[in-house]
């Protein structure tokens, strides 16, 4: 579906598709060259794994650039976690608010972004 909105948007050529494993794909990018490439990341997967592509997307974004992360209230299960994927947010949350390379801001729009600007 996604790529024919790109094509009808006339931006397809432009959009570097690659699927796969997130940590996998994204030490190929770092391996390639790519780090301090990248202008924004999105991180929206498996919860257990958002520190692991956080960190990994830092090592790809330039200095000014930008995370989004979705989900980081994760339907107000923050406030009491239960389950592994609850626990995890949490500590995400955690890292990134304690993060001197980032300034950040959690914004509460539908089940959380956070924002993180890389100093």
């Amino acid at each position: 579906m996604a790529r024919r909105f790109w094509k009808k948007a006339g931006v397809d050529g432009r959009i570097d598709l690659r699927l796969g494993p997130g940590a996998e794909t994204i030490a190929q990018l770092v391996n390639a060259g790519e780090a301090g490439h990248f202008d924004m990341i999105f991180i929206d997967a498996d919860k257990s794994s958002y520190d692991t592509y956080y960190e990994g997307g830092l090592n790809l974004l330039r200095t000014g650039g930008v995370i989004l992360i979705d989900n980081v209230l994760w339907s107000g299960k923050v406030l009491h976690p239960k389950d592994a994927d609850d626990h995890a947010i949490v500590a995400f949350n955690r890292l990134v608010q304690s993060d001197p390379r980032v300034k950040n801001v959690c914004l509460t729009v539908r089940d959380g972004m956070m924002v993180a600007r890389k100093r």
